[in-house]
């Protein structure tokens, strides 16, 4: 079941596993190990299929959140809730950049125009 709204966790600890895996160690005691490999795409997240840049990972200690050079960082809560929310997470994200760009309609501006 996923965290109830309002409730802050925060991450104390993270390593680096093989894989683009993260073993996150939060302020309550929970360890989840996260899979963020299906995570790692477009322009902000796939700089990150770099092992070397993904490895530089690290926890924020002002605001508890897990943090990338690249400025990519990850709320507590979804990390904490991976093992329900993350393929859907991933799934909304594929699909939001698979959606093509709006397009504008030349001829109904022509049209509207009087052209």
């Amino acid at each position: 079941m996923p965290t109830p709204f309002g409730t802050y966790i925060h991450i104390n600890a993270v390593t680096v596993l093989p894989g683009h895996r993260l073993h996150v160690v939060f302020d309550n005691g929970a360890e989840q190990i996260v899979d963020l490999t299906p995570f790692l795409f477009g322009p902000l997240w796939g700089v990150l299929q770099d092992e070397q840049l993904f490895a530089q990972v690290q926890v924020n200690p002002d605001t508890g959140t897990v943090e990338w050079p690249n400025g990519a960082d990850l709320n507590p809560v979804i990390l904490y809730d991976w093992p329900e929310v993350g393929m859907r997470i991933v799934a909304e994200r594929q699909a939001r950049h698979a959606a093509p760009a709006p397009r504008t309609n030349m001829q109904a501006f022509a049209n509207a125009a009087g052209s």
